[in-house]
């Protein structure tokens, strides 16, 4: 335990450290984040924070993965890495030349495909035998495939839709992040993966201290920093550990991440309704609505983490009940408080309009 307290000191550390001389550098290039329709910020702000929490991640985890596993387990690790560079490359770019929806899709699903290659894939729906058929991903390898990919894109866009408020993903993605080092922990002790996400939390926690909204925030993370949590995000439940295999099911995973996996939804179902192009701004996402009921932005932030933490515990009540429908109750009351704060939300922002 003392070892990951020291890897989450560490690389947050090491983490504010560059975040703080981007800032430098962003004020003396003029790097400010561009004002528009998604924006809720006036004045001028620093943007390219994630390029300060990304790079300390990735060697975080190679050295973790060296020290711990070997070079072998590196090597298999490598072609995931190198995705997700691609993500924060592409990210940053399209912070400074905002890049066609087309070209966003392409470039995730072929940071995706560096993922699922080395065999990092879904293979169950879930733990217990509860009326799904917890095999059919492994033994349909190319469905497995599939929808690792399709989660991995969609987690990516997710996140960076719900990027709107001081704090608010960074936040989220600190929670999500812990509450699956604590599953890890549950099922394989102090291992890599544990390690793993300890490491994405510090390293979010370390941004976060010039992102939180008391007073201001100083930076953004901008496209690249969250894009770069969404696709790590989506990575983290698939992980495997060399002794035990373990891998968390995609049904967990996606309870998990309900709070951005639904905001998502919303959103794209508003443009479908529309008829507008998907990859139009508006000012109705989870956040924006919390805004328009007379929140201010500290309060925005501490409802969801309140919600996202309430989902977390559950899912991980589920997991520690170990009996089908027990488990499943745990996990659908998870789903549905996090709809019902949808719904309602929804028809709260319907009656002020």
């Amino acid at each position: 335990m003392p070892g990951i307290l020291f890897i989450f000191l560490a690389v947050a550390v090491s983490s504010g450290g560059i975040v703080s001389l981007l800032i430098r550098l962003a004020h003396s290039k003029s790097w400010y984040d561009r004002v528009s329709e998604r924006r809720v910020h006036r004045g001028n702000v620093p943007r390219l924070g994630g390029l300060g929490f990304a790079p300390v991640f990735v060697v975080a985890v190679s050295v973790i993965t060296l020290l711990s596993d070997g070079a072998g387990s590196f090597m298999r690790l490598l072609p995931v890495l190198v995705g997700v560079c691609v993500i924060v490359f592409f990210g940053v770019w399209d912070d400074f030349r905002p890049l066609r929806p087309l070209v966003k899709m392409l470039v995730q699903t072929g940071a995706a495909l560096c993922v699922v290659i080395p065999g990092y894939v879904f293979s169950h729906v879930t733990f217990f035998d509860i009326g799904l058929d917890t095999g059919f991903l492994e033994r349909s390898t190319w469905l497995g495939y599939l929808v690792t990919v399709l989660w991995l894109v969609g987690m990516t866009n997710a996140v960076n839709l719900i990027d709107g408020v001081d704090g608010l993903a960074g936040g989220i993605s600190v929670i999500v992040a812990i509450t699956f080092a604590f599953i890890f922990f549950m099922y394989t002790g102090v291992s890599t993966s544990v390690m793993i996400c300890v490491a994405l939390a510090g390293s979010v926690a370390g941004f976060l201290v010039f992102n939180a909204p008391i007073p201001k925030a100083k930076i953004f993370m901008g496209d690249g920093g969250s894009q770069f949590l969404g696709f790590t995000l989506a990575l983290l439940p698939l992980l495997k550990e060399r002794d035990t295999g373990f891998t968390l099911p995609v049904l967990y995973a996606m309870v998990i991440l309900a709070i951005p996996i639904l905001d998502t939804t919303a959103a794209v179902w508003r443009r479908i309704r529309d008829r507008r192009p998907l990859g139009s701004p508006d000012r109705f996402h989870v956040h924006h609505k919390l805004m328009n009921l007379g929140l201010g932005v500290r309060k925005i932030d501490s409802v969801l983490f309140g919600l996202q933490a309430v989902i977390s515990i559950l899912v991980i009540v589920s997991l520690k009940l170990e009996k089908p429908w027990p488990s499943l109750v745990a996990l659908s009351f998870a789903c549905f408080l996090t709809i019902v704060f949808f719904s309602v939300l929804h028809f709260m922002k319907r009656d002020i309009r």
